[in-house]
């Protein structure tokens, strides 16, 4: 068993839920609702809102690395 096991599983499980939520908002926004779908069609938008999620965690920790070694994106 893997020491960071429980941390990972952890850390997906709150991605998961999080873009679970946010494909809802967008199935609202867009004036359907989450029934109108097909479980595969759900997947995929919950899909693609767990990469968004996961490209904004790393966009966000690759400013912080540049924001603690003193570099400025805009200067």
């Amino acid at each position: 068993m893997d020491l960071l096991d429980p941390i990972t599983s952890r850390y997906n499980n709150a991605i998961r839920e999080k873009a679970i939520k946010r494909a809802e908002t967008r199935i609202i926004i867009a004036g359907r609702r989450p029934e109108d779908f097909a479980p595969d069609d759900l997947e995929i938008v919950v899909q693609e809102e767990e990469e968004k999620i996961k490209s904004d965690i790393r966009d966000k920790g690759l400013l912080a690395v540049l924001a603690l070694l003193g570099i400025s994106w805009f200067g």
